[in-house]
């Protein structure tokens, strides 16, 4: 939604105070011998054509119309009066209570996964999708809070108990996603006035897979993860504790954090949250054991690519290392994890053979997908997250534990023993085996946890709420859009589903088929042959993965972006490969995925195949005739070719000179640029401050400042009246300042649900 006929600045006011996230409709791309050789970080300008597509902070993209029941932003159960087809929809809770709900105990084994497919599952998905919850200003100007009201008034959308017996009265809290400005019902605030827009949801990250939970998906992100101070062009680790000899994520920036602490350190030690390129990565300790595979592996290849390239700069090997990393997210996703998951017939039907880059397709991630199908992955977690020995057997003095003892928890990895305990729990333990009678554990639907809400939530029914907040049409359209069948009697049901007392259930509660929930639908649909999803999910999932690949100028694959030599190395590496190099395990499985027995289905690290990086030694043993090029402060240069470089600043400043020098004879072409600090206080279009504090610029950055006896709200930018804070208050305060610390400013979402995510 372009906003036509507003500054810039009038467009930022109003959104502060709608509520909405302004989006990216337009982009500069830059020309120079780079742009086809690395990704930017916010994935703008993959595409020449249309250089929006697969951005961060862009609309996700509407496979069918949005669904409202006023058909501009009110979502389906927001008017108790309502009728779907002559029934009232049930409310969420119900559903869940009824249908998905299992309990903990001696719930199905996947005989042939084991509990990493899962963690891939979760991890890929915050590499592509996350939708920010309501910034909440409306609520502060007329009173209304989100987590004590039961009303449905925006951005409140709260999901109704059956009784008053819950820690949050009558009701669970719900915030619903942003909207993007100018769609809904905020429409005519930005001149919309001759046709009303359906709402539209943002996603912030980038939709390709690039490893953006390594690296961010934002330039300020991407600098506070970068080692600056390294020639190697390595990333950021804990300065604190190690894990014996290995590196921990960094600690986030703002601190105190949210993050649970444990109850024996007291107030002598705290663990903080750790600071990683996706906001999530705290949820769960095996997701965040996750992260720091990868920034641990990203450093591994930074290190030995400057011992083979000793005359790249350090920008160059934080690039190179940084395209391998995305490769291989790439590879590990496309060749072992969704093959598994949609089967062999449906992964050949949706997504086959690699046919090269296609420019007319649109990678950016879906609505459908974000909010509904690739969600089929809560059904499949299990409700204890497993610590094994070197025997890979129960460890006494580790024990395993149940889900919600692992909720933003950084100090069990640690305190309790480091990263390879908990890879030997996802290697050597099953996931869990979604059926009709046990969908998605207690775990999850009782004991969800939140920081910025007190008690517990329930994940299954915050995912029904999160569907009808976006406007998805029914299940029965979707099984429409995929050439599926239409299911009008529960004779057409039985197709779908075989469980007779399922469909029963179903049909009782919605009444019509028409008006079924999506990610019900979908979850309630029997498996295809040798997959974990149904027709409908593989179909959903097939689509969306196949247009991120063939929509991605840097898939791995297409031949301008790894040389025939890289490409084969690349092939031979594996997640298994990466965690032999990055933990203290020394056996593993071939396949991780695949549910193994310890020691006869495993192998020795030693023979395990991986990456020689040779293929990306540079042929310079000769030197240039010009000799290396200067380096600058506050920037660096990177190579096109063995004659031409490229100068940039770090992020707060701005390049001033000659961006391309080339060798001509044995001279650069110019003097090398410098970098000079941005003045951000001098922005009077997008002021970095709020009018009631202080502006003052600091070297690459800024900050805001206010006057006694007044003090910075939580969004680091306004100032408020200095008051006492209850500890409940202050941690909720805790809660936003990290939210802002991982988020942009006016981009901040409720921190620590993980209702928008698999």
């Amino acid at each position: 939604m372009v906003c036509k006929g507003f500054p810039s600045d009038v467009i930022s006011i109003i959104s502060n105070i709608s509520g909405c996230l302004p989006l990216i409709s337009s982009t500069v791309c830059v020309n120079n011998c780079l742009a086809s050789k690395y990704r930017t970080i916010t994935g703008a300008c993959n595409n020449r054509n249309h250089p929006v597509w697969g951005a961060s902070d862009t609309a996700f993209a509407r496979w069918l119309p949005a669904q409202y029941e006023d058909g501009i932003s009110e979502p389906k159960g927001w008017n108790p009066s309502f009728l779907y087809n002559n029934f009232y929809l049930p409310p969420v809770r119900e559903v869940t209570k009824q249908i998905i709900h299992a309990s903990n105990k001696a719930f199905p084994e996947d005989s042939l996964y084991s509990h990493i497919i899962i963690e891939w599952g979760q991890y890929i998905d915050h590499d592509i999708a996350f939708t920010p919850q309501s910034i909440n200003k409306l609520p502060l100007l007329s009173g209304v809070d989100c987590k004590s009201t039961c009303e449905n008034q925006n951005p409140c959308f709260p999901i109704k108990l059956p009784s008053a017996s819950s820690t949050h009265g009558g009701c669970i809290p719900f915030y619903r996603s942003s909207a993007v400005c100018g769609t809904g019902n905020q429409g005519v605030l930005f001149g919309n006035n001759l046709a009303a827009v359906p709402q539209e949801q943002i996603n912030s990250l980038t939709s390709f897979i690039d490893a953006s939970t390594v690296y961010g998906s934002t330039e300020a992100i991407q600098q506070k993860l970068k080692n600056l101070s390294s020639e190697e062009g390595l990333l950021q680790v804990n300065l604190k504790y190690s894990d014996h000899g290995r590196e921990y994520l960094p600690f986030v920036p703002n601190t105190p954090s949210p993050c649970i602490q444990h109850s024996a350190l007291g107030n002598t030690e705290r663990i903080e949250c750790f600071f990683a390129g996706e906001s999530r990565s705290n949820e769960v300790i095996t997701l965040a054991a996750m992260h720091t595979l990868w920034v641990r592996e990203h450093n591994r290849l930074a290190k030995a690519l400057k011992k083979i390239n000793p005359q790249w700069s350090a920008e160059t090997i934080y690039q190179e290392a940084r395209k391998i990393v995305g490769a291989l997210h790439q590879i590990i996703s496309i060749r072992d994890y969704f093959p598994k998951i949609l089967g062999p017939t449906a992964f050949d039907q949706y997504i086959g053979t690699y046919k090269g880059y296609d420019e007319n397709i649109n990678p950016s991630i879906s609505n459908i997908f974000s909010t509904a199908a690739f969600r089929f992955g809560h059904a499949t977690v299990p409700p204890i997250v497993h610590r094994l020995d070197s025997e890979y057997k129960e460890l006494s003095k580790y024990q395993s534990l149940p889900l919600n003892e692992v909720f933003f928890r950084p100090w069990r990895i640690i305190k309790e023993g480091g990263l390879d305990l908990l890879f030997r729990g996802l290697l050597g333990r099953s996931a869990k085996l979604q059926t009709h009678s046990d969908m998605v554990n207690e775990e999850l639907t009782e004991k969800l946890l939140v920081l910025s809400i007190n008690g517990s939530m329930d994940l299954a029914s915050l995912n029904l709420q999160r569907g009808r907040d976006h406007g998805l049409p029914g299940y029965n359209d979707w099984r429409e859009f995929c050439g599926l069948l239409r299911l009008k009697t529960p004779t057409d049901m039985a197709k779908a589903i075989s469980d007779q007392n399922l469909i029963k259930k179903i049909i009782d509660l919605y009444g019509h088929l028409d008006n079924i929930d999506v990610w019900l639908g979908g979850l309630a649909e029997d498996f295809l042959p040798e997959a974990r999803t149904g027709p409908l999910f593989a179909c959903l999932i097939g689509k969306q993965i196949k247009a991120l690949r063939e929509g991605d100028w840097f898939w791995y694959e297409n031949t301008p972006i790894f040389t025939k030599n890289q490409r084969a190395e690349l092939a031979k590496h594996s997640l298994s490969r990466v965690i032999c190099d990055n933990t203290g395990l020394t056996h593993v499985p071939v396949d991780a995925f695949l549910m193994s027995t310890f020691p006869s289905d495993f192998v020795s690290c030693d023979i395990l195949p991986g990456i020689n990086l040779q293929a990306w030694k540079e042929p310079f043993e000769n030197g240039l005739s010009c000799g290396l090029p200067r380096k600058i402060q506050n920037g660096d240069f990177v190579f096109c070719s063995e004659t031409v470089v490229i100068y940039s600043c770090n992020y707060g400043y701005v390049l001033e000179g000659q961006e391309e020098l080339s060798c001509q004879g044995t001279q650069w072409s110019s003097q090398p640029p410098f970098c000079s600090d941005i003045n951000e206080c001098d922005n009077r279009q997008e002021p970095p401050c709020h009018s009631s504090a202080t502006c003052k610029n600091t070297l690459g950055s800024f900050q805001c400042l206010c006057a006694d006896p007044y003090v910075l709200a939580e969004d680091q930018r306004t100032c408020t009246s200095a008051k006492a804070t209850s500890q409940s208050d202050k941690a909720k305060e805790e809660a936003k300042t990290f939210a802002k610390a991982t988020f942009p400013l006016d981009k901040v979402a409720e921190f620590g649900t993980i209702s928008n995510n698999v």
